[in-house]
């Protein structure tokens, strides 16, 4: 018996994997730039540290009901569509069997093959089949709201954490630069490794993601400096 080849594939991370990035480098690159733009304003440490904070817990927040309200819709509208698949299924059993055969022959099967597949399918799962095949919904990809908020959340407090830690641990006089510069490598590394988890090119991820914090803390800093400077 030949040895049973097993196969690794990064598609049962997207659901988790894309909500836990979007909240470290939303986590980094907010509140980063919270504290870049309060402190070239000319706020005391403790101001600078009070806005980091209060950027943490409200972000985490607006994540979590965020991604919960997001994905949660794509949940009721995939729950829709299989309950009305169930329906069907009780109702027009025939034309489901059409259905799904017209499905396997456009796949490259010939018709006898087709219809053979589907019986054979629908007789030990139908719904799960006509949920896969015809609707496009699997257990690996379903949306799962509850998931996807939690580690937005918990990955923008991760990601938020590393400001704050710069904002107490810097000298008050280069809180601007010191936070810049550690956000900037965070985000790198952070951009990197999600880019190698979902198989990407790591560079293009780590650039992509360092580029878009720098502009955005560039953007707050300059902001901050212009306001302090008025007031």
């Amino acid at each position: 018996m030949p040895p049973i080849h097993r196969e690794s594939h990064r598609s049962d991370r997207i659901g988790w994997l894309r909500a836990a990035v979007l909240g470290a480098n939303d986590g980094t690159i907010s509140v980063a730039s919270l504290v870049v733009g309060v402190a070239a304003s000319g706020a005391p440490q403790s101001g600078v540290l009070l806005t980091g904070v209060a950027g943490l817990v409200a972000g985490a927040m607006s994540m979590a009901a965020g991604e919960y309200v997001s994905v949660q819709s794509q949940a009721d509208t995939e729950g829709a569509d299989i309950e009305r698949e169930r329906h069907e299924l009780e109702n027009q059993p025939e034309r489901e069997l059409a259905e799904l055969t017209s499905i396997y022959v456009s796949r490259g099967l010939d018709q006898p093959l087709a219809r053979l597949v589907a019986e054979k399918l629908m007789s030990r799962d139908a719904l799960g089949t006509h949920a896969r095949d015809e609707l496009g919904i699997s257990e690996t990809l379903r949306a799962r709201p509850v998931q996807a908020a939690l580690a937005s959340a918990i990955a923008f407090i991760v990601g938020a954490l590393v400001p704050i830690a710069t904002v107490l641990l810097a000298p008050s006089a280069w809180i601007t630069e010191v936070s810049s510069a550690t956000a900037l490598v965070t985000l790198v590394i952070l951009g990197g490794t999600a880019a190698y988890a979902g198989g990407a090119s790591i560079v293009r991820g780590a650039v992509r993601v360092a580029f878009w914090g720098a502009l955005a803390m560039g953007l707050t800093a300059g902001v901050g400096r212009l306001f302090g400077t008025a007031i």
